[in-house]
């Protein structure tokens, strides 16, 4: 159901945490949980995948991991300070080891302020600092949200 590029990054990563002893959760907005099923697209994923959280509205990222209702107000959903309440709400409500936050705009509706390709997306692992990354990706949706999940993979993969 995946592409091959995507399948074959998924498949290094889930390695490289089988053998990093992590597992992962992922609090998805923009992606819809597509982090999470590229990752279980792969045979023996259950070693590494905790569980997922699909998060597309605000009270979902209120309600399942605990994002402060106030940021949405203050800065948006789409925002550094939502994908790191998202992070760390995944490590939160999870047994997982590492947690990636995904929130953006995917296209084709956009702003000026927050325009098509937008994406913030942070990893965290427990007991260390989350890490953050403000994409401006190219194309449509669904090249967007491709990005998206490959810029995922990379943050899991550099706290592993």
């Amino acid at each position: 159901m995946i592409d091959i590029d995507v399948f074959e990054r998924a498949k290094a990563l889930l390695q490289k945490c089988i053998d990093a002893d992590v597992t992962v959760a992922t609090v998805e907005s923009c992606t819809g949980g597509l982090v999470a099923a590229s990752l279980t697209e792969v045979a023996g994923s259950s070693a590494v995948v905790d569980r997922g959280f699909v998060t597309y509205t605000n009270e979902a990222k209120n309600e399942l991991v605990g994002v402060p209702m106030h940021l949405f107000e203050e800065v948006g959903a789409v925002s550094e300070e939502v994908a790191r309440a998202m992070a760390a709400g995944g490590l939160a409500h999870s047994n997982a080891t590492i947690a990636v936050g995904i929130t953006g705009v995917a296209g084709p509706g956009q702003s000026e302020i927050k325009p098509a390709g937008l994406i913030h997306i942070c990893a965290a692992r427990k007991d260390s600092d989350i890490l953050h990354e403000r994409c401006m990706f190219d194309g449509d949706r669904a090249a967007v949200r491709k990005a998206s999940v490959l810029k995922a993979f990379e943050m899991i993969d550099a706290l592993a």
